[in-house]
């Protein structure tokens, strides 16, 4: 079973109120097991992290990454998560923002088939 922050709850529903219009748009693909008859949860606490769309199912982790995970610091906070991520046995995929403005089919594409 996967650790879940309890003190994460407030924050996740925020998240899911307050999405970005990158999440807001991949969503709408994503939602109602549009992609093999899979159900996706977004802003899934995971350990002491929210990652963005979660499929249980597959084991399947979707991140979304704006300008700030291009930085040094951002890039390094990305390696940490997505080693423990990794160490629950989970996959991770991240795509930038700018993948899902200009290329949404590649990025449906690329999630369906890690499925």
């Amino acid at each position: 079973m996967i650790y879940y922050n309890t003190k994460l709850r407030h924050h996740s529903r925020l998240l899911r109120t307050n999405m970005t219009k990158s999440e807001g748009l991949l969503w709408m693909s994503l939602r109602r097991k549009q992609l093999k008859d899979v159900q996706f949860y977004r802003q899934r606490i995971i350990g002491n992290y929210i990652v963005d769309f979660y499929c249980p199912k597959a084991k399947l982790i979707i991140e979304l990454d704006g300008g700030q995970h291009f930085t040094e610091t951002g890039i390094e906070k990305d390696r940490l998560r997505d080693n423990y991520l990794i160490s629950q046995g989970l996959k991770v995929l991240r795509f930038s923002d700018r993948d899902v403005f200009e290329n949404l089919e590649g990025v449906l594409e690329k999630i369906f088939m890690n499925l």
